[in-house]
């Protein structure tokens, strides 16, 4: 079947919609849509290929803090949740050179949960990913994809998140436990044959209101 990436904006948002994110928040659905539609023209302009195992080729990330979206994700209706190992989320970070957004919404195009880092240390895989002119992905972003393709948080498939950081040598991650996702942190120079690194290819970040000045630009 072709892939029609205005069908999967569509998709992505009523997941949204569906996994509860109006009521963490503390927008109406209405609200919520709003703030996502003005990356619909900008996404669909550069978007290319459907998804395939481990590889995305877009996707919505509002911006929430992790602790309240984490319980929102789900593998065959376990839902997710963060590890007791890791009380300080909040001190988690992204990295300045992402420039995430500190508030509403981007886009991440390319995305990539990075099996073939599986077994190699964390440190040397995010070199590697730098040399690719790729990013790493952030915990909300992880937390974005797994809640938009539970599918590729998959047995001996999981991934480190290091997009995000402390200022310590914790990188964190997202796997599976007891069937259900789990965020929790690894160190980052340690390897683990079940826990690769998740990239993106570029974000999308709106500049301006969402109106006819809005524009958009790429990390590309």
């Amino acid at each position: 079947m072709r892939f029609d990436a205005g069908t999967e904006f569509d998709r992505q948002i009523s997941t949204l919609l569906t996994a509860g994110y109006p009521a963490v928040s503390a927008m109406s659905a209405a609200a919520l849509r709003d703030l996502l539609e003005p990356l619909r023209e900008p996404v669909l302009a550069v978007a290319e290929g459907g998804p395939e195992p481990g590889r995305m080729p877009f996707l919505l990330v509002p911006v929430l803090p992790p602790a309240l979206t984490m319980p929102l994700t789900a593998l065959a209706g376990r839902p997710g949740q963060v590890s007791r190992l890791l009380p300080d989320l909040d001190r988690f970070t992204p990295l300045p050179d992402l420039q995430v957004p500190a508030a509403g919404a981007y886009a991440l195009l390319g995305v990539e949960r990075g099996e073939e880092f599986c077994g190699r240390v964390p440190t040397e895989a995010l070199a590697e990913i730098a040399g690719r002119g790729r990013t790493p992905l952030t915990v909300a972003e992880g937390v974005a994809l797994v809640t938009q393709f539970p599918a590729a948080l998959a047995k001996n498939r999981c991934f480190s998140l290091g997009g995000s950081r402390c200022g310590d040598k914790r990188v964190p991650a997202l796997w599976i436990s007891a069937g259900a996702p789990m965020l929790g942190w690894c160190w980052a120079g340690n390897p683990h044959s079940w826990l690769g690194v998740a990239s993106t290819g570029s974000r999308i970040r709106l500049h301006g209101l969402p109106t006819g000045n809005t524009v958009w630009v790429t990390d590309e």
